[in-house]
């Protein structure tokens, strides 16, 4: 049995064929098993984990044949029980596959559960469905907040997954999603072109705001249908930053509904009393390019947020 705090010695490990492209934080959390997550992002933050000797961002891209040096962790002993994916997170994740092939499995992500692991979070998307499929190479291709729904894509190859994070970076792919905003909408379609900066503490948590020095970040709002109390849009998105539809729609003057970071209580509270218990927010659509073929995948809206719809009715 492993004792409290027992140290794990300096590994160094040489990059495979199959994690050429594959980023250095995912590399790490596959392989450092029972590690918290919080450790690992503290050791590439402080320069402990080196690659080829040098210094490494969490969002650096390995290459075939690349040395990591992984160094000393202290492991708790509770980090190093092992855990059973529960019986109803299994069932959920596999009655939410949207299409598979040897290439990609697709999701119709239900809100609520996050995409990996965290703080008091022992299972994500990821991490159940490496238990639950553990013959093969399994990585997220992209990410969801945790009350999002919709569309989640992972790659089961390393090549799928550098093919797909190359339509994502080169813009040949298109995300939609579905959002409920607050009041009369009377924009018609627009663009919101304003970069995006993290890390912001407020009320001692971490916010994302608009900022002339942050990231470049693109949304399409186009208005489908307004309703009592606020209108349901389809957003189009360029950039895939963090919380990117949630702040754009929030410095328009929408803010989406059930959203408790940037949203409106007031609106909150009055939509809740229609039975709406989430953000909402569905990744809908999402299509690119993927071995000479065009990959089209969609998500009908979540049963609770139709059911919202439903109750509010249409018209202003």
């Amino acid at each position: 049995m492993t004792s409290p705090d027992a140290p794990v010695g300096v590994r160094f490990v040489e990059v495979s064929a199959d994690h050429d492209g594959q980023r250095i934080d995912n590399f790490l959390l596959r392989i450092l098993k029972g590690v918290p997550k919080s450790l690992v992002y503290r050791c590439l933050r402080k320069g402990e984990v080196r690659v080829n000797k040098g210094r490494s961002r969490p969002d650096h891209r390995l290459h075939a044949g690349d040395v990591v040096r992984i160094p000393p962790l202290r492991v708790s002993a509770d980090d190093n029980v092992e855990r059973t994916v529960p019986y109803a997170l299994a069932e959920r994740l596999e009655a939410a596959v949207l299409y598979e092939d040897r290439d990609v499995l697709a999701l119709d992500k239900p809100a609520g559960i996050a995409v990996h692991k965290g703080s008091g979070v022992h299972f994500g998307v990821i991490e159940a469905l490496r238990m639950t499929r553990p013959e093969g190479f399994l990585e997220l291709a992209h990410r969801l907040d945790r009350d999002t729904s919709g569309v989640l894509l992972l790659a089961k190859s390393a090549t799928a997954l550098r093919a797909i994070h190359d339509a994502l970076l080169s813009r040949s792919s298109t995300k939609r999603y579905l959002a409920f905003v607050r009041g009369q909408w009377a924009r018609g379609t627009c663009v919101v072109d304003a970069p995006l900066r993290k890390g912001i503490v407020r009320g001692g948590e971490r916010m994302v705001e608009v900022a002339e020095d942050g990231k470049p970040s693109l949304s399409r709002f186009r208005p489908i249908q307004q309703y009592r109390h606020g209108a349901l849009v389809e957003v189009e998105i360029d950039t895939g930053r963090t919380h990117q539809i949630r702040v754009h729609a929030a410095h328009l003057g929408h803010p989406l509904a059930g959203d408790d970071k940037y949203g409106d209580a007031a609106f909150n509270r009055v939509l809740a009393g229609y039975g709406c218990r989430r953000l909402f927010l569905h990744a809908q659509y999402l299509s690119l390019p993927l071995g000479g073929r065009d990959l089209d995948l969609s998500a009908p809206l979540a049963p609770e947020l139709a059911a919202l719809l439903d109750a509010l009715g249409g018209g202003a």
